[in-house]
Order: C-alpha cells, then structure tokens, then sequence
C-alpha cells in the first residue's frame, strides 16, 4: 500500500503544476481543471515521492509540481510497474498507460541541475473510474 502525498494541476501546458487539496478525476478524462486532461493515454501523470526526494538530496530545491506531476505518490517505484498496472484510491482507479517520456525542450530544473526526473521515472495513466482524491489517501494495485 502506498499514499497520495500531493496533488497538482495547472491551468496551461508546460507550466509548473501548483498542489491542490482535493482534485475530482473524470473517467476517460482526467482531472478538472487540468491542462493535461482530455481523452488520450496521458491524463495523470505521477512521481514517486522517493524520486522526488533523492532529486532534492542532490541539492534541488524542487516543490510538488515543479516537474508536472499530477500526483506524487509514495510507497511504489512507479516506474517499474507494468503498463496496464491499476491502482486505486478511495473511488477513484487508474491505469498506467505510459512508463517516462522524451524531453522535447529543457525545463527549468534540468537547466538549473543538469538533469530532470521526470523524463525517466514518471509515469502516465488513463482515468477508468473518478471521483475526488485527497492528499493522504491510500493508494493500492488493484487485484486483476
């Protein structure tokens, strides 16, 4: 079992993500008022929380959201769970569509570290059932 830590939204692409204390998920959508939904594979995206930390032990000074996360998630190394992973919160349930992404252009964390996470440990996942998450919520894999 793992734990919702942080949730983020943005209203424009390519922008730092600012956290929220609830968000409402929309199946085949994604989160309300969240530049990056709508209906393709990449509706949330997720971190690990442990990610994040290791980043900041290496002197980043980075907050929820600054790489475009979604949902920061502790307790699972997101990464190397199997796409069509689901995993659910409260009502809500999630399946990981997408493992990393290419970098088109260089952040700002990675212009300032010379690296960024997100390209390599976030993930991205479709909505399949919604409903609102809070921040401190057990997440879990959905048994198949």
């Amino acid at each position: 079992m793992g734990y919702i830590r942080g949730i983020c939204i943005s209203k424009e692409r390519g922008t730092a993500k600012h956290e929220v204390e609830s968000a409402k998920f929309i199946p085949d959508w994604g989160i309300e008022g969240d530049a990056h939904a709508g209906h393709w594979h990449r509706q949330v995206s997720l971190l690990s929380l442990e990610k994040i930390n290791e980043f900041r032990a290496k002197g980043a000074d980075v907050a929820f959201g600054a790489f475009g996360e979604n949902l920061i998630v502790e307790g699972f190394d997101l990464r190397n769970l199997p796409i069509g992973t689901q995993l659910r919160s409260g009502d809500v349930l999630l399946e990981i569509t997408q493992i990393g992404k290419e970098c088109h252009s260089h952040c700002e964390i990675y212009k300032q570290m010379g690296e960024c996470i997100m390209p390599h440990e976030g993930v991205f996942a479709i909505v399949l059932e919604g409903g609102i998450l809070k921040a401190g919520q057990s997440i879990v894999l959905k048994e198949t």
